[in-house]
């Protein structure tokens, strides 16, 4: 049954005798662990008051009508339950749907202060304690809905989410467990599905930012087999879910000769709309898959339906402020440009393609300017250009008006093509990968398939890059100016690299929340474009995973340099998690401009907020502070590369570390405190005793 504040049933259905229904049970299947948790929701504490907005269709901004859309990090899909032809039921559902519309929106569906993996907070056990407590499943942060009392089968809501309906006896199709039958529930935030089949309940989270596409499976007349009606949605983190409804059949009496009265019951699979005896016929599945369909089309895509994104309307309050934890002020203060060596002075600076054109056009301006930053570097007397592009897409982007600098009009300058390849080879890459990874790996042939997605090799040429722009400026003393085609995707992707590798700065928690923010927001990376928020454009050309494969060169680096950075890979997951649950403000659109027009900093709460209040479910055990003045060089050759399984291959049980390494790291950083504080206090008892002890020996002498 579907109940929701936008949905009413009608009554019953006249003329009808119903002799009996007709329940498709799916059988579950395996008792192995699924790629979604099944684990008890426990509500949070956290109170925070926000005004939540309920407007059936829409969810209004809780800010003014100017405020720009937004969507949640967990955002689970919104389904609408089958609705059922028993009359009891019907007025039963009726009754939820009023006392939905009667309350307000409570919050949001994702864990206000741990950020759920944008993935799904339905991971299975292990998963769900492999992830930091930001990635927990909303069980320790989600605050339930005050204003009445929830369902066990409902959600936990957040700051600014409520609920849009529920559809029961909905089947989710697992992959690797096997169909588990529960209840599916949609909010303006996200899609939370529970089945009470196994012990604990199986639970399902999935932010709808998340959501790429959602496609119709089987139709009223067609679908004949066990779960073959329903909705497919397709996800941004590698994986793919299926939801299969319940077509019930209904049986009403059929005339079939009226002097002899006499009367035969035919079944008949319900359409829509009844007309009567004979052709009567309705169709309650239908009408629930289309109304679970409309809400996760409306929820996951707000843009595309003029509503505000959920992060205008999520309102979780944390002990810092994310938004200041960048000041371009003090940071140009710091660093000029995009980096400065603090010893040579030899800079990384970063623009766009010179606009040669096919008939080689020149720039006097372009030409000094470059001269000068040679110049600003007393200790070199030549400057490296960088192209990120390969040298035949340098020349081919000559017919467009672009091109690259010819050394004989810029002297001095060497200009070097890294080869790294466009935005659509990367995006056909990543579904390559995808293929790969999800559902199932295909052990056998593992390494050939994961060779033909070229994933890997693209690692490389970014990683091969950066480290040659860092051994420019580091060992050669020379300053590097780098650029691909626009600037804004291979040019952050090999500056921010080349900066970490630099710059111990930039590998603390703080330090990279500032590199992100320069380097990638600041400097006008498309992140909506990129990313596709709230688009339901999925086959977007200009949606490439650019931002994800610069994260993916971060882990390659920790993955070297172990003691090196503050953090562990559980930020990185967490970045890209709200990289697509469009919870936070903070990567959303595609301009400082559009940015503040929206007024992004005033009206949403940033990523760096949820991260910095919990910088200790980051921190990395192993951290060694003095490596902040080490200069790391990584070897970027492939047999020194490996794929991100943790990341990509997350959904999947079998490839998954048995052992919770978050719980591990906690276990050495209070071991690592109690040491510390051991040794402080062997160090003021050492000082005291020399203090006591030195008058003593001074009497001796005398």
């Amino acid at each position: 049954m579907f109940s929701g504040g936008v949905i009413e049933k009608k009554g019953k259905i006249k003329g009808i005798k119903q002799v009996g229904s007709i329940s498709s049970n799916s059988s579950t299947s395996g008792t192995s662990s699924s790629s979604c948790s099944s684990h008890s929701n426990k509500s949070g504490s956290s109170s925070s008051s926000c005004s939540n907005n309920s407007s059936g269709g829409g969810g209004s901004s809780s800010s003014s009508g100017s405020s720009p859309p937004g969507t949640p990090p967990h955002v689970q899909m919104a389904s609408h339950e089958s609705l059922n032809s028993e009359s009891k039921s019907s007025s039963l559902n009726s009754k939820l749907g009023h006392e939905l519309a009667g309350s307000p929106s409570a919050g949001s569906p994702s864990p206000p202060k741990s950020v759920c993996s944008s993935s799904s907070t339905s991971t299975d056990q292990h998963h769900h304690n492999q992830l930091s407590h930001v990635l927990n499943a909303t069980s320790k942060m989600t605050v339930r809905d005050g204003s009445r009392t929830l369902r066990p089968d409902e959600p936990s809501l957040v700051p600014g989410e409520h609920m849009e309906g529920t559809a029961r006896e909905v089947t989710y199709l697992c992959p690797y467990t096997g169909p588990k039958k529960g209840t599916l529930s949609v909010t303006n935030y996200r899609l939370y599905f529970r089945s009470p089949e196994t012990d604990p309940p199986f639970e399902l989270e999935v932010p709808l930012g998340v959501v790429s596409r959602i496609e119709k499976v089987g139709g009223a007349n067609t679908s004949r087999g066990e779960n073959s009606y329903g909705i497919e949605i397709f996800c941004k983190d590698i994986r793919n879910l299926r939801f299969a409804h319940k077509q019930t059949d209904v049986q009403y009496p059929l005339p079939i000769d009226r002097e002899m009265n006499i009367t035969v019951f035919r079944r008949f699979r319900i359409l829509q709309n009844f007309g009567g005896y004979g052709t009567g016929q309705i169709n309650e599945e239908n009408h629930s898959r289309r109304m679970v369909t409309e809400k996760l089309l409306q929820y996951a895509f707000p843009a595309s339906h003029k509503l505000p994104f959920f992060a205008f309307e999520y309102c979780e309050q944390y002990p810092e402020n994310g938004w200041s934890v960048y000041e371009p002020i003090a940071e140009l203060k710091r660093q000029v440009l995009s980096w400065i060596h603090p010893e040579s002075q030899a800079t990384i600076t970063r623009c766009a393609q010179p606009l040669v054109g096919v008939s080689g056009k020149r720039s006097r301006d372009d030409e000094a300017y470059i001269q000068h930053i040679m110049d600003a570097n007393a200790q070199s007397h030549k400057i490296f250009i960088m192209d990120a592009r390969p040298s035949v897409n340098a020349v081919a982007n000559k017919a467009k008006g672009g091109g690259y600098e010819s050394e004989d009009a810029y002297q001095n300058a060497e200009v070097q093509f890294l080869d790294i390849h466009n935005i659509h080879v990367m995006r056909e890459s990543l579904r390559k990968l995808q293929e790969v990874c999800y559902p199932h790996i295909d052990n056998a042939h593992w390494l050939s398939n994961l060779e033909a997605t070229h994933w890997l090799d693209h690692i490389r040429c970014v990683l091969s890059g950066a480290l040659r722009i860092a051994d420019k400026v580091e060992s050669h003393k020379t300053s590097v100016v780098v650029h691909c085609s626009d600037g804004w995707d291979r040019t952050a992707q090999l500056t921010a690299l080349a900066m970490l590798m630099l710059d111990g700065y930039y590998r603390t928690i703080t330090g990279v929340a500032v590199l992100i923010e320069k380097e990638w927001l600041s400097y006008g990376h498309k992140f909506a474009q990129r990313i596709g928020h709230g688009d339901d454009r999925h086959q977007d050309a200009d949606r490439s995973p650019v931002f994800l494969q610069f994260v993916d060169c971060v882990w390659q680096i920790m993955r070297q340099f172990p003691h090196a950075f503050q953090f562990t890979e559980d930020l990185l997951i967490t970045l890209l998690n709200h990289l697509y649950s469009c919870l936070f403000g903070t990567f959303l659109y595609n301009s400082e401009r559009e940015r503040m027009e929206k007024e992004v900093k005033t009206k949403t709460v940033s990523l760096w907020s949820l991260i910095l209040s919990n910088q200790s479910d980051f921190e990395n055990p192993l951290y060694n502070p003095a490596t902040r003045h080490h200069v790391l060089f990584p070897l970027t050759s492939m047999r020194h590369l490996c794929l991100w399984d943790k990341y990509y291959c997350r959904w999947n049980p079998s490839m998954r570390q048995q052992e919770p390494v978050h719980i591990r790291f906690k276990e050495l950083l209070h071991v690592k405190g109690q040491l510390e504080k051991r040794v402080d206090e062997l160090r003021k008892e050492l000082a005291a005793r020399q203090t006591h002890d030195s008058p003593r020996v001074a009497s001796a002498i005398v």
